[in-house]
């Protein structure tokens, strides 16, 4: 059997971490398996349903790198499939016209909370022998409802659950076509994965309700339901279920603040599945790993700390060249191009920052003019190190311009002035890049270009150097 799963959002508002793991695992499970991965796009719900948040979808999936076999197929595009599934299953008996207006069924509703019944339509156009059904009323449009069992129970293994059983008769008589003939959710999904040959439904733990209903309309058509996993929620860090309403970001505003989409699929891959202890790992690794057996059953809460981490890690272990062209897209936001330095200006750096936002925090003093605050300027550039820094520009203007020949020239001052290497680097790195803790003094300066040093170490601020 070849594995075939899907994904299947509603394009409805932006999409974020906890709804994007829907799309992961089953991406995995079909890449690890040698399987088929269906985007579906569920856009029935026409008044919900914007491109903006499709395009928003299909950008997130892309940058995490969520290829797709098939698709995306749209539900909106599939109505007359729907039609035709509807009309089969009205000749098998299996759905029925029912002409009970929403006031009628509020009524029905109200009367059954009052009398501490659950509130559910109670099969009055539901045809059965014998039953003399109400007179259809006058330009009545009706809905179309699926004749659901009456006794038994639905039972099913879940992959992550267990085995779930439901009595049929905590179950109503579900509506397939609405009064103007739009087909509903449980409908249009069972119609779409029987037609796509779905193997695995591998979504979240909010449609468990759905599937009873789901297997039964699958039985009707004469179909085997797919396997059914349904993931436990992913929270907030606050523990609230993530959402857009208890403050969750869109995926792609991830990329915008300088996460790794590898680091993005590590992180979330953790949230719900495991493989032993491992926290860092690459791509390859967790297809190759990735299984429906080490799916978790407990909630997993969101901590972006954590997420910061994984992405330091995956940042410390890129090619210079690779993580040089995401920092150029970060710089070029800011209206600034880097040059041929800047691989070895994300080298220098990379193992103090967590995010290519930082990382291009650093580029930024290398390509535009810099300016220390007035706290450093006074800790570091007071004026008994003047003379140092003078002798410094000297010695730098004469000098091949590499590491080795600066390092050189930093020691000949120090010697000629006798201080430590702390007392002149830290106002050089102040003065040259604007802060006091850099990475080695010779291997910054060279990057920054001869140029700049000495424009920079010569246009020292007056009041606190002059002697």
């Amino acid at each position: 059997m070849t594995i075939r799963t899907r994904f299947a959002p509603s394009p409805t508002g932006f999409i974020h971490l906890g709804n994007i793991r829907s799309a992961l695992y089953p991406w995995a499970f079909a890449r690890s398996q040698g399987g088929v991965f269906i985007l579906r796009i569920e856009d029935t719900d026409v008044q919900r349903s914007t491109q903006e948040a499709v395009d928003v979808i299909l950008d997130g999936m892309r940058w995490l790198g969520l290829d797709y076999d098939e698709g995306p197929y749209y539900q909106s595009q599939r109505t007359q499939r729907y039609r035709e599934v509807l009309a089969q299953l009205c000749d098998a008996g299996h759905a029925y016209p029912c002409y009970m207006s929403q006031e009628e069924l509020d009524a029905l509703r109200e009367r059954q909370s009052a009398a501490k019944c659950k509130p559910r339509y109670d099969g009055t156009w539901r045809p059965e022998p014998g039953k003399v059904l109400p007179p259809v009323p006058d330009g009545g449009q009706p809905v179309w409802r699926f004749r659901t069992p009456l006794d038994g129970t639905v039972v099913w293994e879940d992959k992550v659950k267990g085995r779930i059983e439901i009595a049929n008769a905590e179950l109503d008589d579900m509506v397939l076509a609405r009064s103007d003939g739009t087909p509903t959710y449980n409908f249009c999904v069972v119609v779409d994965d029987m037609d796509m040959g779905i193997t695995h439904v591998i979504r979240g733990e909010d449609h468990v309700n759905n599937t009873p209903r789901q297997i039964h309309l699958f039985h009707a058509l004469g179909k085997e339901p797919p396997e059914y996993v349904h993931l436990p929620t992913v929270l907030n860090e606050q523990g609230d279920k993530m959402s857009k309403r208890n403050g969750a970001k869109a995926v792609t505003q991830y990329r915008e603040e300088g996460y790794l989409a590898d680091a993005v699929v590590n992180y979330l891959a953790r949230l719900g599945w495991s493989h032993g202890n491992d926290e860092f790992f690459h791509r390859a690794q967790f297809l190759q790993w990735f299984g429906l057996d080490n799916l978790g059953k407990s909630p997993a809460q969101f901590d972006e700390a954590k997420l910061r981490w994984v992405n330091a890690q995956h940042l410390k272990a890129m090619g210079d060249e690779a993580l040089a062209e995401l920092v150029r897209s970060q710089l070029e936001r800011r209206g600034v191009e880097g040059d041929e330095r800047l691989p070895r200006i994300c080298a220098l750096f990379q193992d103090r920052c967590d995010t290519t936002v930082a990382l291009a925090d650093w580029a930024m003093r290398f390509y535009t003019e810099v300016s220390a605050s007035a706290q450093e300027l006074a800790t570091h550039c007071t004026p008994s190190i003047a003379p140092a820094l003078e002798t410094l520009a000297q010695h730098l203007s004469q000098c091949a311009w590499d590491r080795t020949a600066i390092a050189a020239a930093v020691r000949e001052v120090l010697a000629q002035h006798g201080l430590k290497m702390s007392q002149l680097a830290m106002p050089v790195r102040v003065l040259v890049v604007g802060t006091a803790h850099t990475p080695s003094l010779d291997a910054v300066l060279e990057l920054v270009g001869r140029e700049k040093v000495l424009a920079r170490l010569r246009n020292r601020p007056q009041l606190a150097l002059e002697c």
